[in-house]
């Protein structure tokens, strides 16, 4: 039975317009790299101006956020049903608060790049478990982007993938999500299929 959703923050909930490749290029690394892990490879000094350049990106990012479609009605049926309900993102505590500030959102748990390994690697996964005294596959893990998918499944929990296409049923799935929606505005089939995963 699933007793908890764990969700990722920018571009599952919230619509921040993040313009990543902008960052890449201001920062000087290369397009279609994880900008965190780039950071990592850096001279301290570069890493320190990158920072600056993403913290500030990110929060822009806070201050214009919206709820996606679909949110609300989500929220709504989560707290009636009792689903515990966390986030966790690659995003700094400090931004990642600002925005749901911004945006009107309350979760239980919120877990940041700023409290832990972050995503792909499955600590966040498991640490929202422990804290829930849940096991991983009682809970959801739902997000856009395969390092959502890649450290649900190490975790031993469920996963969702948004595409924000318009057939999420013709996506390839090769992240291997258990199941695939074009947004959150498709909650109702959400729902439906935690309530057909049995008690």
């Amino acid at each position: 039975m699933i007793r908890g959703l764990i969700f990722d923050l920018d571009n599952t909930l919230v619509d921040s317009r993040l313009d990543f490749d902008a960052m890449r290029r201001e920062m000087g690394i290369p397009a279609d790299t994880p900008i965190l892990e780039s950071l990592e490879r850096l001279s301290l000094e570069d890493a320190a101006r990158c920072r600056e350049i993403l913290h500030r990106h990110e929060l822009a990012g806070a201050a214009r956020a919206i709820l996606l479609p679909g949110v609300e009605g989500l929220w709504t049926e989560v707290e009636r049903r009792g689903l515990r309900s966390a986030i966790v993102t690659r995003n700094s505590l400090p931004v990642a608060q600002a925005t749901l500030e911004k945006v009107g959102l309350t979760v239980e748990l919120l877990l940041t790049r700023d409290c832990g390994p972050t995503k792909p690697d499955p600590w966040p996964i498991r640490t929202t478990c422990e804290q829930w005294s849940l096991e991983p596959a009682e809970v959801v893990v739902i997000g856009d982007y395969r390092f959502d998918i890649e450290c649900g499944r190490a975790a031993g929990a469920r996963t969702v993938l948004l595409t924000h296409c318009g057939t999420p049923h013709l996506y390839p799935n090769d992240e291997e999500a258990d199941l695939v929606l074009s947004s959150l505005a498709e909650f109702p089939r959400l729902l439906a299929w935690i309530d057909g995963l049995g008690s």
